[in-house]
């Protein structure tokens, strides 16, 4: 399926729904969302990063930040944190770039504040950059990485075939719950203490006793 610019969905949101289904939908079709202390120190991890004019050469290595991404495949858009092109003479993995001469391989890096997830929230979103660098300028890229700000360290990460087609489901389903406008219930699980939006999502309210369990405790038991 290929989707109309009109329908494109961010895609820092597959983290999101990959996470959350209902968090991405709190966020991105509620537009809600509240900061905590994880939530700043990412901003504050990217800020020192999205900064799309930044260049570096690090001896044959060239960093670009915060590049322009897109999949109409995919159905995403958005920015990755930094794009590493690496000097090749394969011409199915590399591309030209207007500033520098000759080909270059894309190694596509995601920051993240935290350390590795019990999950494959960050491996998706980094994926996702993978097939939409893959879909503009019809390479392929086999690899990428994911900087934990927490443990000061890159780990590098095989766009396997398995992640790809975890990848197109989840992308799949974020847009099917956005063109239903339907909030996914909510689900209380281990990952809501780390949340910003679990007050939002799911208020604290006092126990409050039935009419059932009211009668059983007090009426009934004075009947008999």
């Amino acid at each position: 399926m290929i989707y109309a610019e009109d329908d494109m969905l961010m895609l820092s949101g597959i983290q999101h729904f990959m996470f959350c289904p209902r968090q991405w939908a709190l966020i991105h079709i509620e537009q809600l969302w509240e900061e905590n202390k994880l939530t700043v120190e990412g901003h504050l991890l990217h800020s020192n990063v999205d900064n799309p004019s930044y260049r570096q050469k690090n001896g044959d290595t060239i960093t670009l930040r915060s590049v322009a991404i897109a999949s109409k495949k995919l159905g995403l858009y958005g920015f990755t944190d930094a794009v590493e092109l690496i000097p090749t003479s394969d011409k199915d993995k590399g591309i030209k770039h207007n500033k520098y001469p000759g080909l270059w391989k894309p190694f596509p890096i995601e920051y993240k504040r935290g350390k590795p997830k019990s999950n494959m929230a960050d491996e998706v979103q980094l994926a996702a950059q993978v097939m939409c660098l893959e879909e503009m300028y019809e390479i392929t890229i086999d690899y990428g990485a994911i900087f934990y700000g927490e443990i000061k360290h890159r780990s590098v990460i095989h766009i396997s075939e398995d992640l790809r087609l975890l990848t197109m489901r989840l992308a799949k389903e974020m847009h099917k719950i956005y063109k239903e406008g339907v909030l996914p219930k909510a689900e209380k699980s281990s990952c809501c203490g780390k949340c910003s939006l679990a007050d939002i999502c799911m208020p604290k309210k006092k126990k409050q006793n039935n009419i059932d369990t009211y009668l059983k405790k007090n009426l009934y038991e004075e009947i008999t």
